[in-house]
């Protein structure tokens, strides 16, 4: 069986990180910052993942002519990306200054403001080739900045054929309140089949609240499939409320950046190698999903394993103890 295309719309972010040189002559002088960046965003590192899975993945974005911009293309398209149906923008890219902690853990300061991801037309939004895909992806600082992500989650609703909707709060608290994903989440849970969020998400979503509870109340609101990603203790899904868990492979750790992303690259690209993409995920059952979670947990595990949001190749799962995707 053919697999169809997923669309991911959304963000492309440059990662700038302070590195130390190998190489002492290219080492910065006094008084400066050497930066080393890293293509990314939440967005665009699910369709790197979904791509070099074997996805046929469309990506929809507004794309910067700055060299930053050129870098996305560049990146996206050598994990063999489709970018038919992105936007040339005149505004110039995102960026995120990223440090990562003793544990790889990242932590980032935006430079957002103005910025090509956000400026959505109704027009360009309305342009989009969604025609024939399985899944519509997105997410992050995409689905919540002005004045792009009202009019993104409106499309959501309006998508043609009905493609499953899979949604990825992706938390940015230093750049947006999370008072502000609060008051949209509602909506998007509406508009969501699929709800990938990570426990850090859930901690800044609902304070207080258990795994459990949380996926109860988004079932209440409409969605099927709720996966909390937990990090080295694995995942919990919650299928209409049957749950399961998965673990998470043990693996030596570079750092953490786009783990996240790449789970759920993982976890769509086995969905739609079962057919299951497509419609409000019909006839898809709880060990259908715990195979799906324990796959997307190995992709996430294998980019853990390399530096920067770097999701594996096919190659790179053929590994002992690689559960099997279709």
């Amino acid at each position: 069986m053919a697999r169809l295309p997923v669309a991911v719309l959304g963000e492309c972010v440059a990662d700038a990180f302070a590195d130390a040189f190998a190489d002492s002559s290219a080492e910065p002088r006094p008084g400066e910052l050497a930066l080393r960046v890293l293509p990314g965003g939440g967005p665009a590192n699910t369709a790197v993942a979904l791509a070099r899975l074997g996805t046929p993945t469309r990506f929809l974005g507004r794309i910067s002519a700055d060299p930053f911009g050129h870098l996305f293309r560049q990146h996206l398209d050598s994990s063999g990306v489709d970018l038919a149906g992105c936007v040339d923008a005149a505004e110039s890219s995102t960026l995120a200054i990223a440090t990562v902690d003793e544990l790889g853990q990242a932590r980032y300061s935006f430079h957002a403001e103005g910025t090509a991801d956000w400026a959505w037309t109704p027009a360009e939004l309305a342009a989009l080739p969604l025609a024939g895909v399985s899944c519509l992806h997105t997410g992050s600082l995409a689905l919540v900045r002005e004045p792009g992500g009202p009019r993104i989650e409106d499309l959501l609703t309006l998508a043609p054929g009905r493609p499953t909707v899979s949604i990825d709060p992706n938390v940015r608290p230093l750049l947006v309140d999370p008072a502000v994903y609060r008051s949209r989440l509602p909506h998007w849970c509406e508009a969501a089949d699929i709800l990938r969020l990570s426990a850090e998400d859930l901690d800044l979503l609902l304070p207080g609240v258990t795994p459990e509870h949380a996926c109860d109340t988004w079932h209440l609101a409409g969605v099927r499939l709720v996966v909390i990603t937990l990090g080295s203790r694995g995942a919990l899904a919650s299928l209409d409320g049957e749950r399961l868990t998965v673990a998470a492979p043990e693996t030596v750790v570079v750092d953490t950046i786009g783990a996240g992303d790449a789970f759920t690259g993982g976890l769509l690209h086995h969905l739609g190698g079962i057919g299951r993409l497509g419609g409000r995920l019909d006839g898809l059952t709880a060990d259908e999903v715990h195979d799906a979670c324990r796959f997307a947990a190995r992709v996430a595990a294998l980019t853990c394993s390399v530096a920067g949001p770097n999701p594996p190749w096919p190659a790179d799962l053929r590994q002992p103890g690689h559960p099997v995707t279709p």
